[in-house]
């Protein structure tokens, strides 16, 4: 459940705590253990907290992993806030892959933190009609060079990236995922 309220945005949210609060006893009930880890990355120029939510159960386990930007500064927060904020962030998102908790109807998807009137699944927008959220363009916008958003935005047929189909700008973000995460084990390894 969304058990967080913003007054100055009014809206509900759901935080990572939620999310804690629902899963334990069906860990419990389960036999299952939770496990969430951080690390700090460095992709070009900017860091990132990459979150993974591990999932252990006698046979084995399954894992997700999702990355939050720290902002350079941001105001009213020093550097263990801005950190611990980047972190809480990413923990959710991880946790949201893992247990296939959908986001699309989450105003963390969506907010700007401005007074614009976020983007909306409405009640008879199927999934396939939905549009990227600004979290998705964002996540484009700093992967990709110019031409090669051009070219994304023309192969999809589409004039910018706000048209690009949510599930499509699902599809891209983790193959984006996979690549660093490929590159990073690369690294860790020796290769190139």
């Amino acid at each position: 459940p969304k058990g967080q309220y913003n007054d100055f945005g009014k809206y509900s949210y759901r935080s990572c705590e939620d999310i804690f609060e629902a899963v334990k006893p069906l860990l419990k009930e389960k036999e299952l253990v939770l496990q969430l880890t951080d690390e700090l990355v460095q992709i070009g120029e900017r860091y990132y907290v990459k979150a993974t939510a591990k999932l252990y159960d006698e046979n084995g386990q399954v894992e997700n992993t999702a990355y939050a930007r720290e902002e350079e500064t941001k105001k009213g927060m020093d550097g263990s806030q801005i950190t611990g904020a980047s972190s809480s962030y990413a923990r959710k998102y991880a946790l949201n892959g893992l247990f296939l908790i959908d986001d699309v109807k989450d105003i963390d998807a969506t907010n700007q933190g401005e007074d614009k009137e976020p983007k909306k699944v409405t009640k008879g927008t199927s999934k396939e009609e939905a549009k990227a959220t600004p979290k998705q363009i964002e996540i484009l916008n700093k992967f990709y060079k110019v031409d090669s958003l051009n070219k994304l935005l023309s192969t999809n047929k589409i004039e910018k990236l706000e048209d690009m189909p949510l599930v499509k700008a699902n599809e891209i973000i983790k193959g984006i995922d996979k690549a660093i995460s490929e590159k990073k084990g690369k690294e860790q390894n020796g290769t190139n």
